[in-house]
């Protein structure tokens, strides 16, 4: 028996008996395991979308869990949705609502470091100032759960700063496969262009590499505390480069082309998460782990039924609503969830989940989602939801009940009822012009408090 689970029975009898009630306490806290894909869009999976895509294990996964069919990304962009998971707080606060952009027109050298604080885009109708780092002065949840006695593991991708704003230096107590790049050069060795991140590899496929080591992870643990294991995959990021024999399988089926590559990356996704959950089971921590799984925005392809993406009107459904479930053994129920939510939700959730209270972070921009995952009940959300983005002319977009706004840095405003035209195909801006006035004065409030109002387009 592992000394974990030898604590865990001690403080039971210890709590039974009246003398460690604390220490019972403590011992009972799940092990925690987010998996957060990169570039998965929400009807990127098999369940969702048989005739394309092959993931049994995350399908799995779904039936199992509460799988919140109305989940988004606050900011949908690589190095924004990243910073608001780690702190809770949205993007547009951050002052990083565009992507870290690795490159030398902006400063950073051939190892993806610089010395300039902010980045600009030239098409960036805005010319908003965006990070290069997330700060360090921001709490993590990383560093929350460890005041809860959690160990915290990280693997993949960050994208939120070079090397003094790592994982490591965020909480975490140790990290794994993690680079200043924003996707690898190659899925198959040498992975990334002038890192040492992962270069003893020689062979393996770069999720299953991660993998091998979250289930050695896994398999070793002998802390006398609960674990949190963020995988933070690269996949389905470009290049889109398949695992050479899902390739082959998927070409064989009939998929040419990049969208061969890409049903490849889906499953060699999936094969991850059935194998980490079986690493669980072998090791007895299954019924004492929460299993998250999430994506960071919409998809590179088609995403049906909505209209837009990561590379067009990302902040339509299409590009802003993603996969998100959540696994809490003998809390949850197999359910399907019509809660409005967002990513900016999940840090509260996962404090509250490790006994923590999240009214003691300032600047929160979610709620904890432990009362829904307890009750099974539609979230109600005092405020609406707010999307933000510093690339072009859409840059915000604001959800509310049924209702969705739109807003163009130029002054248009779009409106559309998401409930009843799910591939916002129809723009009700005309017809209902008193709710466009509410949700844009609510937009006006909203950027007043995140300190954007000088980029906006409606003030």
């Amino acid at each position: 028996m592992k000394i974990s689970k030898l604590c865990f029975a001690l403080g039971l009898n210890l709590g039974v008996l009246g003398f460690g009630l604390s220490l019972a306490t403590a011992s009972d806290k799940p092990n925690i395991v987010l998996f957060f894909v990169d570039d998965m869009g929400w009807a990127d999976i098999g369940y969702r979308n048989p005739s394309v895509f092959e993931s049994p294990n995350i399908n799995a996964l779904a039936a199992q869990s509460m799988d919140f069919q109305q989940a988004y990304i606050a900011t949908p962009t690589c190095s924004p949705s990243r910073a608001t998971l780690v702190t809770g707080k949205h993007p547009a606060r951050l002052q990083m609502v565009r992507h870290i952009p690795n490159n030398a027109e902006n400063g950073f050298d051939n190892f993806g470091r610089t010395e300039k604080e902010f980045n600009l885009l030239a098409t960036d109708p805005a010319q908003f100032p965006c990070r290069n780092w997330l700060p360090l002065e921001h709490t993590s949840y990383a560093e929350a759960l460890k005041e809860q006695g959690y160990y915290n593991l990280f693997v993949g991708k960050w994208h939120l700063g070079h090397e003094e704003y790592h994982p490591i230096h965020q909480g975490f107590d140790r990290q794994i496969g993690t680079t200043n790049a924003g996707h690898p050069s190659s899925y198959y060795p040498d992975y990334f262009k002038n890192s040492e991140g992962l270069e003893d590899e020689t062979d393996r496929y770069l999720t299953d590499r991660l993998t091998d080591d979250t289930v050695e992870f896994i398999e070793s643990y002998d802390r006398d505390q609960p674990f949190m294991v963020s995988l933070w995959y690269y996949n389905v990021h470009g290049p889109h480069q398949g695992r050479k024999d899902y390739l082959g399988y998927f070409e064989a089926k009939g998929l040419t082309g990049r969208y061969a590559h890409y049903a490849a990356m889906v499953k060699s996704v999936d094969d991850s998460v059935g194998r980490v959950r079986a690493a669980l089971r072998e090791q007895g921590l299954e019924k004492n782990t929460i299993i998250i799984f999430l994506s960071d925005q919409g998809g590179y392809f088609e995403n049906p039924p909505f209209h837009g993406g990561k590379r067009s009107d990302t902040l339509y459904e299409g590009g802003a609503r993603v996969p998100f479930m959540i696994k809490w053994p003998g809390v949850t129920k197999a359910a399907e969830n019509q809660s409005v939510v967002q990513s900016t939700d999940l840090f509260p959730t996962l404090v509250e989940i490790a006994g923590g209270d999240p009214s003691q972070y300032k600047d929160l921009d979610g709620v904890s989602l432990v009362e829904a995952l307890r009750a099974n009940n539609v979230l109600e959300r005092g405020e609406p939801l707010f999307g933000y983005r510093a690339y072009e002319d859409l840059y915000a977009s604001v959800r509310e009940g049924d209702w969705k706004l739109l807003a163009y840095r130029s002054g248009t405003l779009k409106l559309y009822n998401v409930t009843r035209d799910i591939g916002e195909t129809t723009d009700l801006a005309a017809k209902h012009p008193r709710r466009v006035k509410s949700l844009t004065k609510k937009l006006q409030r909203w950027e007043q408090e995140m300190n954007v109002e000088s980029y906006s387009g409606v003030q």
